[in-house]
């Protein structure tokens, strides 16, 4: 399943927003303009339809209520609101699918915030239509989702698949290399990798030694002196870890722990991991960090062939990716496409690139040297001058 299009009204930075996706997005702009709040509307949407441990009331609460979430710049119309259009080309018949949330605090009573508005279209076809008259007799029903109650979303249940199958990946290298010393409660869905460990222990064997094989191939090229990846358990802790065999003046070389590792090593292996987890949306926070540029230049093009190679589908898995790297947009290229965010007195707005851009590329700039200029600080030139 692939999203299409997406449409926001009063979405944190956001007053308005409509945008086509494409299968690779690459989302830049500068630092608060909101790409990090463009990726969270399909965090939110993953939550809703998570049966355990998710739901709207998780999902508002986690990020301080619905006044955190709506936008400072809307007026007169306080409600929020996610449209996505959809298309399911997984099987013979390709089918098109609409979800539109909105949402709104009561006017009275406890204040609570309420879905105002929940519908899901197949094909063209309405089936389903919220608030209904079930919850027109019992007003308590609108402070949950149709998404996260098994017993009704029967009818859309590949939608709430795709939705709870989104996957978001920022790993911070630390959390994983001392986590037994930090002895944090991993978030839910791990965003920051620190259960890396955890997930690739509880993948079945067969599964886990073919992702490590491919991992192997990609470090044997990019990191020096990279000779051999393996996981194991530890046979006083119980506890397992990563281990690599580096070429040394030994004639076995020297094997290293995952606490050992690099920074970039590890950010380099949670990708790679990332990439063949799942099956949902992937969102990919500044994968570049702590990356060599001769890495990170091909990233838009390792993206593909893992995906590629893994499946053999029609389609394959939606990305996308925030970044402040010129590097990385020198490999995008194909059907890739890169969004723009633009802060502006009325909130930021997000586009593809225009007429004029497009024009651009095509007469020998690279989407990078078109794009990236416009995300930069009108008084760049003066930061740090103070008299």
């Amino acid at each position: 399943m692939q999203i299409t299009r997406l449409r926001l009204k009063n979405w944190r930075n956001f007053r308005e927003v409509d945008v086509p996706l494409g299968l690779r997005s690459f989302v830049i702009g500068s630092n608060a303009s909101g790409k990090s709040n463009f990726l969270d509307v399909f965090r939110f949407l993953r939550l809703l339809a998570q049966t355990e441990g998710g739901g709207l009331q998780k999902a508002l609460r986690d990020r301080g209520g619905l006044t955190k979430l709506r936008s400072l710049h809307a007026r007169r119309d306080p409600e929020v609101r996610i449209e996505l259009e959809l298309i399911d080309d997984t099987s013979d018949t390709v089918s098109s699918w609409r979800y539109a949330l909105a949402l709104k605090t009561e006017g009275k009573g406890q204040q609570r915030v309420v879905v105002s508005e929940e519908r899901v279209e197949l094909n063209g076809e309405q089936i389903l239509s919220r608030p209904d008259l079930q919850d027109k007799e019992d007003p308590e029903r609108l402070t949950q989702t149709h998404l996260e109650q098994i017993g009704s979303n029967a009818g859309f249940r590949p939608l709430v698949n795709f939705f709870a199958g989104t996957t978001y990946l920022h790993l911070v290298p630390q959390l994983l290399k001392f986590g037994d010393e930090i002895g944090a409660r991993i978030p839910e869905s791990d965003p920051f990798g620190q259960g890396l460990m955890q997930r690739i222990a509880k993948t079945p064997k067969k599964t886990r030694d073919a992702r490590l094989k491919r991992i192997q191939q990609v470090l044997s090229t990019a990191v020096p002196l990279f000779s051999e990846l393996r996981f194991e358990q530890d046979q006083v802790t119980g506890l397992w870890h990563l281990e690599a065999n580096f070429t040394h003046w030994r004639v076995n070389g020297a094997w290293q722990r995952e606490n050992q590792f690099s920074d970039g090593t590890l950010r380099l292996i949670g990708l790679l991991w990332a990439l063949q987890e799942g099956e949902g949306l992937l969102l990919l926070e500044e994968p570049e960090l702590s990356l060599n540029d001769g890495i990170v230049e091909h990233l838009p093009l390792l993206i593909d062939r893992v995906l590629r190679d893994r499946k053999k589908r029609r389609s394959s898995r939606q990305v996308l990716v925030s970044t402040h790297s010129q590097t990385l947009l020198q490999g995008v290229s194909g059907d890739s496409q890169i969004l723009l965010i633009e802060p502006g007195a009325n909130g930021s707005s997000i586009r593809p690139p225009n007429e004029e851009e497009e024009a651009q590329t095509q007469h020998g700039l690279t989407p990078a040297e078109v794009m990236l200029p416009k995300t930069r600080p009108q008084r760049v030139d003066q930061l740090g001058l103070w008299e």
